[in-house]
């Protein structure tokens, strides 16, 4: 016979199970929609050409679980004003939960022999009056040092560390979305860090307002475009 405390305890049991399947994300935000990465960025823009060139750091590889993760992804040179070299890292999401999240450079970068020895949260100036939160790195291998920037974008948030990144995905959760992300990284091996980072900022901003005005919340978020469109208007 089911006594009154096992119907109580069936019952709460019940009541949690259909709260947490009312709370289950369901709804899809995406900010790429159907545009391709591939055309969306541009070879050639404000100086800067796309150049042949090997040896790019890249987050996946055949059957791991960043290869499931990023559905798209861009890994290109450019060359700029004054042999300015870049290497640029785009890859996307279109699925971000508790096992499918975006991989930071901290975690891949190690994983191929390099060791952080600069690990700094940073304003990127990407316009007069836009800024975006991003990482500055500098990554030592025996033979290489890189000198990288990068940032993320997770729904319409733009999470600087891990914590804040977990944070702002079980946000969009409570609120009933499934949303996509990105990761831009751009690097070079410019010696002086000062220099290499402001070599990463100029080339950040550069590409940011070469992309079509209705692409750009996809690599900066919809608030970031809107301020970078209202400076351009004035």
């Amino acid at each position: 016979m089911i006594n009154r405390r096992d119907l109580l305890i069936g019952g709460g049991c019940l009541a949690a199970a259909a709260g947490a399947e009312a709370m289950r994300p369901r709804d899809r935000m995406s900010l790429l929609g159907t545009a391709k990465l591939e055309d969306a960025i541009p070879r050639r823009f404000g100086g800067w050409q796309e150049r042949e060139a090997e040896g790019l750091i890249t987050p996946t590889s055949e059957n791991s679980l960043a290869a499931k993760l990023y559905t798209q992804s861009v890994g290109r040179f450019y060359a700029g004003p004054n042999d300015a070299v870049v290497m640029m890292l785009i890859a996307y999401g279109d699925t971000q939960s508790d096992s499918l999240q975006l991989h930071r450079p901290e975690v891949c970068y190690p994983a191929f022999g390099f060791n952080l020895v600069r690990n700094q949260a940073t304003a990127l100036r990407i316009g007069d009056r836009t800024a975006i939160p991003a990482r500055n790195l500098t990554a030592v291998a025996p033979q290489r040092t890189e000198q990288i920037t990068y940032w993320t974008r997770i729904g319409e948030y733009l999470p600087v560390s891990n914590g804040e990144q977990r944070h702002m995905k079980l946000l969009t959760a409570f609120q009933g979305i499934i949303p996509d992300g990105v990761l831009v990284r751009l690097s070079n091996v410019v010696g002086d860090p000062d220099d290499a980072f402001a070599l990463n900022e100029r080339f950040a901003a550069d590409l940011v307002q070469a992309i079509r005005p209705r692409l750009r919340p996809a690599l900066i978020s919809t608030e970031k475009a809107r301020q970078l469109q209202a400076a351009a208007l004035g």
